[in-house]
């Protein structure tokens, strides 16, 4: 599997924004704003190293910032950002990545979503970078009056972001040839030595902190991602009936009886579903979808878990994981559960890592144990929006 190393710059005075503490490391609600942009690559699971470049004077600051994160030793960085980057490419020989990501430790907030597509975009380009259109009329000016001299086209023209992302080998040398001119980012130094550059959507929220403005905004973005964490739970039942095949987690499992209900029975769906619901306080699955109700008879349980799924993200919340416990003494749940895994990570569109699957039996004991049907209780974590 191709190996991914993240170098987070930190080399900068920050005399733009003023002080004795540079912005880097200036408090970002509970922590200094370079660990905000450590932890979004340590948090990443393609991200597998993670280390920071920094000036020698502020070791202690690092120290304090970063605390018992689990990355690799800092390095120390040069008299400009190009220079620092090279001595963080040539840090990494060793450990001889395949991809790199190249991230300004003032931004703190390079979102999951934005790393995830810039890697993605590295397997067709040498290089990649985040960026976002120019959506304002652009005008270049001359003199101390700033006069107005020309109108400058806007098509075409994009404000390039951090993390760049490269082949590992390819911008270690391209900075080796880069030394002795200047440049304003590592995509330039990449597109000087002849490789592809591809752009990919950048983030509003993305922005780097270079003024005490700038910070006042990373505040309020911060403010706006604050979140609380909400947690429900969800159990149900459904005994045996005829039938060649029962329905768990989505997945159609051949068996000797089918199970009753007004839907298709998933009872760990229901219970799944319950516990979405629960999460957000909006009741149970009878609530939402009568059994009663003709128009569900039959229906697939997908859609109901579904629907408690739009109704966390239209309240502004975030599936964070979801659990799942199927109790019976059959059908074998073990050789199905990959595929449940994989359909309730689909229904719900999170990462499949965040969707667990368990069985267990009663070892003999009650209407499980005898055989008369199937239980399952589920637990669902949420983030909501902070009020």
């Amino acid at each position: 599997m191709a190996r991914c190393a993240a170098l987070v710059l930190a080399g900068g005075s920050g005399s733009r924004f003023g002080g004795e503490i540079p912005k880097q490391y200036q408090c970002l609600g509970d922590r200094a704003v370079l660990r905000h942009a450590v932890e979004s690559f340590l948090s990443h699971k393609m991200v597998d190293d993670v280390r920071v470049i920094l000036r020698p004077e502020d070791r202690p600051r690092y120290d304090s910032a970063m605390g018992d994160l689990a990355i690799l030793p800092p390095v120390e960085g040069g008299a400009t950002r190009q220079e620092s980057t090279r001595r963080g490419l040539e840090s990494l020989r060793e450990i001889n990545p395949d991809t790199v990501l190249i991230h300004d430790g003032a931004r703190p907030f390079a979102d999951q979503a934005l790393i995830s597509r810039t890697l993605a975009a590295l397997e067709n380009f040498s290089g990649v970078i985040p960026a976002l259109p120019i959506s304002d009329t652009v005008k270049r000016a001359e003199g101390k009056d700033n006069i107005i001299v020309a109108t400058v086209d806007r098509g075409g023209l994009w404000r390039a972001q951090t993390p760049q992302a490269f082949r590992y080998s390819d911008i270690r040398l391209a900075h080796e040839k880069a030394q002795g001119k200047e440049m304003t980012d590592d995509a330039m130094i990449a597109e000087n030595h002849g490789l592809s550059v591809a752009l990919v959507m950048g983030n509003e929220d993305n922005i780097k902190i270079t003024t005490r403005e700038d910070m006042k905004r990373a505040e309020r973005i911060l403010g706006s991602h604050q979140t609380i964490t909400r947690i429900g739970t969800g159990f149900d039942v459904h005994g045996f009936c005829p039938g060649d095949h029962v329905v768990l987690g989505g997945v159609k499992i051949a068996h000797d009886f089918g199970l009753e209900g007004h839907s298709d029975a998933d009872v760990a769906l229901h219970a799944l579903t319950d516990a979405l619901l629960g999460a957000i306080g909006d009741g149970d699955i009878g609530a939402h979808f009568p059994p009663t109700d003709p128009q569900w008879r039959g229906a697939a349980s997908s859609a109901f878990l579904r629907h408690a799924a739009a109704l966390v993200r239209g309240r502004g919340g975030e599936i964070s994981n979801v659990d799942v416990t199927v109790i019976c003494e059959r059908p074998k749940i073990t050789p199905h559960r990959a595929a449940m895994r994989a359909e309730i990570a689909a229904m719900l569109d999170i990462d499949e890592s965040a969707v667990s699957v368990k069985a267990t039996t009663t070892e003999g004991l009650g209407f499980t144990g005898r055989r008369e049907g199937i239980a399952a209780q589920a637990v669902a974590a949420i983030r909501l929006p902070m009020i």
